[in-house]
């Protein structure tokens, strides 16, 4: 079966990853949302010729190892409506744009150092149409304002991110299924590296909700802020 993006219809293959990955652990997407969700294949291979975003290994499994990983917090945490998310160095959009196409009523702040990375973001967005994202050039440190969740991929170590980010998070519980708080997508062992923060966590093994051996040993990172 072909698959529509912007530019025309792929053919099914090894090479495209099927929407029905997606359905399988989401089936209850609306069909603006799977369109969104399909076009995301199609944009980011032809970013990836201008701008390297997605690694050259990577591009061909884009939607096990950046949408559905992306999607993982969705697991840990639903967003309810106005919900005010910080997305902290999003590179090309990940987390970012697949939490914001699953959750069209919260509010999405993606921000990256790069601005090409940026450029690409702003690109994604106004291709899909999706008008609850923010895209921001800078550092999280001087992004303005407060957010009821931080997420955020394997940007650097949990220690000095939390220094950078936790005074952005308003308290309470309005927000989402869980109390505010940090929502971090990570891999490998990080008991050392969690215990460096002198915090308490929750680790939430992606493996427990995705059935595919690239996530097994990816976790989803909590802190209540």
């Amino acid at each position: 079966m072909p698959y529509l993006c912007r530019t025309g219809f792929l053919p099914a293959g090894p090479k495209f990853q099927p929407m029905e990955q997606i359905l399988e652990y989401f089936p209850a997407l609306s069909q603006e949302q799977i369109r969104r969700l399909e076009m995301l294949e199609g944009l980011y291979r032809e970013w990836n010729q201008r701008i390297n975003v997605v690694s050259r290994k990577d591009i061909d499994r884009l939607y096990t190892r950046h949408v559905l990983h992306s999607l993982a917090i969705a697991k840990v945490c639903a967003f309810r409506p106005g919900a005010r998310i910080l997305d902290v160095g999003c590179g090309g959009g990940f987390p970012g744009i697949p939490l914001a196409v699953l959750f069209p009523e919260a509010n999405f702040t993606l921000v990256d150092s790069i601005g090409k990375k940026i450029r690409v973001v702003e690109e994604v967005v106004r291709s899909t149409g999706l008008g609850n994202v923010t895209a921001i050039h800078g550092r999280a440190e001087r992004v303005e304002g407060l957010f009821d969740f931080v997420v955020s991929r394997a940007v650097t170590e949990m220690k000095p991110f939390i220094g950078w980010i936790w005074n952005k998070i308003e308290r309470g519980e309005r927000a989402g299924e869980r109390p505010n708080g940090i929502l971090y997508l990570k891999g490998g062992d990080l008991r050392e590296e969690l215990a460096a923060t002198g915090r308490p966590y929750e680790l939430f093994p992606v493996g427990d909700f995705f059935d595919d051996d690239f996530f097994e040993t990816k976790k989803v990172v909590y802190f209540r802020r």
